[in-house]
């Protein structure tokens, strides 16, 4: 089987969708994908990466004209969080990383506008990313609020996976960290299955959350009250984390924010 039918058959975290792009975006796309867009894709309008492209220490001095640190975050969105953050904080590396096209060009919109040096996106699948990534070429990485994938048949395609959760630690330096967060309790206790019995990563929380056991899905959600529950541990609020519009309606809806930091052992 060849390479290319490999990358066919495996299970994604997203929905390849062709967002489509109004007048404004589609210029700003024009206008500042160079400055911002990384040249890693096969081809255009693809999501996976050249082949035997090694993300690396030297890749990333040369994209970005430093040593900086680097912090990657997987699902940027239209690029509010990372977006403060870069602004925030110039003397670190940024990478966004995102699959849909209304999303890059959001972000690269509002990077553009702002004139962040430190910022640069990746249109890629996420974890053939990581796979590429050079050991110790980041210092953090973040994943807030992934898609959930609510229903039950649908949650190996939740991006927090134990293959994922390898090349982020590798990708990782010491005293590298993972920084998570979501407002499903059940992909709360995904996390915690996916992670917590690792001897790679070390939970760093020192809240005690009470979650049930047992998965629940779309549908099924209600019965989460009346099944065994059992404590784990998890993080304040980052402070890093800015609120988000999606953190807000999550709020408003009256979920519960679940943060996690697991620190590169």
């Amino acid at each position: 089987m060849q390479e290319n039918d490999k990358r066919i058959h495996h299970v994604l975290s997203y929905v390849r969708r062709t967002g489509r792009l109004d007048d404004r975006l589609k210029r700003a796309w024009q206008r500042y994908s160079p400055d911002f867009l990384l040249d890693i894709n096969e081809g255009e309008g693809l999501l996976d990466l050249k082949p035997g492209f090694a993300f690396s220490r030297d890749f990333v001095r040369k994209a970005w004209g430093n040593e900086h640190p680097l912090i990657i975050e997987i699902g940027t969105g239209q690029g509010e969080n990372i977006i403060a953050a870069a602004q925030t904080h110039p003397e670190t590396n940024f990478l966004a990383v995102e699959v849909y096209d209304p999303g890059v060009a959001h972000t690269m919109l509002r990077a553009g506008k702002l004139g962040l040096a430190n910022l640069r996106v990746a249109q890629i699948n996420a974890p053939e990313l990581f796979t590429a990534c050079e050991p110790g070429v980041a210092d953090e990485v973040w994943t807030f609020f992934p898609d959930p994938w609510p229903k039950m048949r649908h949650h190996k395609r939740r991006i927090v996976q134990p293959a994922l959760a390898a090349d982020v630690r590798k990708a990782l330096g010491e005293d590298g960290v993972w920084r998570l967060a979501t407002d499903i309790e059940d992909y709360a206790l995904h996390v915690h299955e996916v992670m917590d019995g690792r001897t790679d990563f070390a939970n760093a929380g020192t809240l005690t959350v009470s979650l049930p056991t047992e998965h629940v899905g779309k549908g099924t959600a209600d019965r989460a009250a009346s099944l065994p529950h059992a404590d784990f541990k998890e993080s304040k609020r980052y402070e890093g984390r800015v609120l988000t519009n999606f953190e807000k309606k999550g709020l408003a809806a009256g979920r519960v924010i679940h943060d996690f930091t697991y620190e590169a052992l």
